[in-house]
């Protein structure tokens, strides 16, 4: 019986023992095959170990590395840069003040249509223009350095240099006097004896010294009953109003007689030129000589500017008048309106330019009428601002 069961239970075990290897072997089979990809990308992963190179050793370049030169296309190369380079700075802007001689009037017309037609700011400036509480401070500011320029008559400049001021002209606004003898009542054939009885009055040095000694000989000073010339503050409608003088020495023959004739006062002029004083340029700008060579080039743009306007004003006289007016309303009456065309006769189309002669001449006169003492070069008094 135990014989018989040991036949039978031998081949069992032997199946049970062949499943379990036969089991077995499966699994493992089935999780040699999960591992083998990962196991393939670490042993692509692992930099095969290399010979070092030598000079012998042959190097081989992949063919995408290598670039055909024909295979590049235009637009590829690049034609312009493709970041705009940065804006250029724009120079720096000097900033100019100038002081008037008086109260705004045509006679300034070119610095104001500068200014309104932006000349100034194409010559790299910004031109304030100021108005004078007192006339007489107007050098006085410029020789202390409060102002850049000012304006002036050439007489007055002959004058203020020969008295110590640090001045020098750049440029003629003007080139004839604006000044004159304004007498009351009617014109008359009139004699250097009614000339030298009347009553004088003057605003500035140069109806002080250069008229009034050639209308009051030093006989007619030297009598008992004359009456000394009055000095008018720059306020010469209220002196004749009142009666206080006869003529005004140097009064601006294109406003004073229009003026007092709104008033019903009649007057007429006496010319410097009938006085035998020399012609003379009427409206300077002075510069601070102490500063003069250290500034030229602002100087030079400045007058550049000037001539610009002088030439448009010229060329476009009815335009320049309404720009004028638009610009400051207060001009626009009719004691301008009727100076403007006799203006615009007188205006300089080169300002900077410098009659040497005429300078010169005017110090020669100063000295034989016994003024000054010794003359000054012209370079002392006056200057063409582009040759500096």
């Amino acid at each position: 019986m135990l014989r018989c069961l040991s036949r039978w239970w031998h081949p069992i075990l032997l199946s049970l023992i062949v499943t379990l290897l036969f089991s077995n072997s499966v699994i493992y089979a089935n999780e040699e095959s999960e591992e083998s990809p990962q196991q393939e990308s670490s042993e692509q992963e692992t930099p095969q170990e290399t010979n070092p190179l030598t000079l012998d050793t042959d190097v081989e370049v992949p063919e995408a590395f290598w670039r055909n030169i024909d295979s590049e296309s235009e637009e590829e190369v690049p034609t312009m840069a493709q970041t705009p380079a940065p804006p250029l700075e724009p120079p720096p802007v000097k900033r100019v003040t100038l002081m008037l001689d008086w109260y705004l009037s045509p006679q300034h017309a070119a610095l104001v249509i500068a200014k309104e037609r932006g000349l100034y700011a194409a010559q790299g400036l910004e031109v304030e223009i100021q108005s004078p509480a007192d006339p007489s401070i107007a050098i006085k500011l410029l020789t202390a350095g409060e102002v850049d320029l000012a304006l002036t008559r050439q007489p007055l400049l002959h004058l203020q240099v020969h008295n110590g001021a640090h001045i020098t002209r750049i440029a003629t606004l003007i080139e004839t006097s604006l000044t004159a003898v304004i007498v009351t009542g009617e014109e008359q054939a009139e004699t250097e004896s009614t000339l030298a009885g009347l009553h004088y009055g003057y605003t500035t040095g140069e109806g002080r010294d250069l008229s009034i000694p050639r209308l009051l000989p030093r006989s007619v000073q030297q009598t008992d009953d004359f009456t000394p010339p009055v000095n008018l503050h720059f306020d010469p409608i209220r002196a004749i109003r009142e009666g206080q003088i006869d003529a005004v020495a140097d009064g601006f023959y294109h406003y004073l007689p229009q003026q007092l004739a709104t008033e019903g006062i009649n007057t007429h002029v006496i010319r410097f030129d009938e006085l035998d004083i020399p012609r003379n340029d009427g409206l300077v700008v002075l510069a601070n000589s102490d500063t003069l060579a250290r500034r030229a080039d602002t100087w030079s743009r400045f007058v550049l500017a000037l001539e610009q306007a002088s030439h448009w004003i010229i060329d476009n006289p009815d335009a320049a008048w309404d720009l004028l007016v638009s610009a400051h309303p207060v001009l626009d009456n009719d004691i301008n309106a009727n100076a403007w065309e006799d203006i615009l006769r007188r205006m300089a189309l080169s300002p900077a330019a410098l009659d040497s002669r005429r300078y010169a001449g005017f110090e020669t006169f100063l000295q034989q009428a016994g003024i000054i003492e010794d003359t000054l070069p012209v370079s002392r008094l006056a200057v063409n601002p582009h040759t500096l």
